[in-house]
């Protein structure tokens, strides 16, 4: 779709979660965003067991493809992978946004798990220039509200969307991401 804003939606983890979870955001996005847009919704390694080294891997391979501004979203652990990705190593295209919806955190306050853990200076190590979004359903029984506030110290520039009534899965409503990655103003952004 040339011309087309590009945004690279990355699902969460667990078994069936790219055909009968995720797959009701990637619509929902779609929906609420319009002509314009290519989405693109690509299925994650062994999504029942996602490893760190598998879905990074495979989310560096998909953002190769994309052009300049586009923007990148991951639901869940998605979400968190992406943007460990991110701070990791800078993609070699100029992204549009970053956008978190409902990602656990992983680290101090957060969940714990063996062998992986966001850094401290997070924000520090995305690419600068960014703006980064954290949308969090307050109804979230997987990944508790309070997350997305840890995401907030750990990216002081991040706009924090705090959704009342939302669940995990913001009750398959991305409604104010669309809102959000919409616009061609995608928010403030930090000088590097």
């Amino acid at each position: 779709m040339a011309g087309a804003r590009q945004i690279l939606f990355i699902q969460g983890g667990g078994a069936g979660t790219y055909d009968e979870w995720d797959d009701k955001l990637f619509d929902s996005l779609g929906r609420n965003l319009g002509e314009g847009y290519e989405i693109r919704y690509p299925r994650m390694p062994d999504e029942d067991d996602p490893s760190y080294a598998r879905w990074s891997a495979a989310i560096r391979r998909e953002m190769t493809t994309l052009d300049d501004g586009a923007v990148v979203a991951g639901h869940s652990v998605g979400g968190t992978i992406l943007i460990n990705a991110l701070a990791e190593r800078t993609p070699d295209r100029k992204l549009g946004a970053i956008v978190l919806i409902a990602a656990p955190f992983v680290g101090a306050g957060g969940w714990a798990v063996d062998g992986f853990e966001l850094p401290h200076d997070l924000g520090a190590r995305l690419p600068q220039g960014v703006p980064v979004h954290v949308f969090h359903g307050l109804r979230d029984e997987t990944a508790p509200p309070s997350h997305a506030d840890l995401y907030a110290r750990a990216i002081p520039h991040a706009q924090l969307h705090r959704l009342p009534g939302r669940d995990h899965q913001l009750n398959n409503d991305l409604t104010e991401v669309a809102k959000v990655i919409g616009p061609d103003d995608l928010g403030p952004v930090t000088q590097g």
